[in-house]
């Protein structure tokens, strides 16, 4: 790519335009420190809010947010080192210097690495269903998991989520307005209208539904009693089957 250039992807620009090299960030992917809350400043050099890009795949949403709110960090992961280190190079040869990239799993992260009442906005995208009996355990939205994203998001916080799977959308509609006030998105995101995301992208491009909806924390829910919720609520126990279902198996072929 020159400088100047607009990078496509499926016939969609990516955000933000490839800077003479002199200009680029230097920011590489983040080594986590033992198990424990970050510290925000040190670890971007600065104070702002900060917005979280939970499996963020090759961080089309990063760098839209972070070029059009210069005034907020961005802390993005994925568990797949690859994608990461794209989207790490694509950041810096945007000059972003308020995103960071991280390698790990969202559970993990958000429960081990998050300061309670640390961040403004957590964001996830497309999260992975896992349609094989043997790793359903690895879904990502369980009522344990809301409980702690909703202590690690300062009060009136936002949860944004979207899918393209019907059965996990029904699963999420379920619990989520148990932590959040939950406000369906009538149509594409104004910022993106065309995808905040690669999956969303092609999943449009095949015909598929989007479901999209931000969850505003509850703010009267401390954490004992989200955590005696979480206990109490189903596990994401769904079997999905459609074109979805084939579209997951493509990308997972495409990685």
């Amino acid at each position: 790519m020159q400088p100047g250039e607009i990078e496509y992807e499926f016939g969609v620009p990516i955000p933000g335009l490839i800077l003479p090299e002199a200009n680029w960030a230097r920011t590489g992917v983040k080594r986590l420190p033992e198990p424990g809350p970050l510290d925000w400043t040190s670890f971007f050099g600065r104070e702002a809010p900060v917005v979280l890009d939970l499996g963020c795949g090759n961080g089309r949403f990063t760098l839209g947010s972070a070029l059009a709110r210069p005034d907020y960090n961005h802390c993005a992961i994925d568990e797949l080192p690859m994608v990461i280190r794209y989207a790490t190079r694509r950041a810096n040869q945007r000059g972003l210097h308020n995103v960071r990239f991280v390698v790990k799993d969202a559970r993990t992260f958000v429960a081990s690495h998050i300061a309670e009442a640390s961040v403004a906005e957590v964001h996830l995208y497309h999260p992975q269903p896992y349609h094989n009996p043997r790793q359903t355990h690895r879904r990502v939205i369980t009522p344990r998991f809301l409980a702690d994203v909703h202590r690690a998001l300062l009060p009136s916080g936002l949860l944004v989520i979207q899918t393209d799977n019907p059965d996990y959308w029904s699963y999420m509609v379920r619990v989520i307005p148990h932590f959040f006030e939950l406000r369906e998105q009538d149509g594409p995101w104004p910022d993106a209208p065309e995808g905040r995301t690669r999956r969303e992208i092609i999943a449009r491009q095949r015909g598929l539904r989007i479901f999209r909806a931000l969850g505003k924390r509850h703010d009267d829910l401390d954490r004992p009693a989200a955590l005696a919720l979480a206990g109490s609520l189903p596990e994401p126990r769904f079997r999905s089957r459609g074109p979805w279902c084939e579209l997951d198996r493509w990308e997972e072929s495409h990685r």
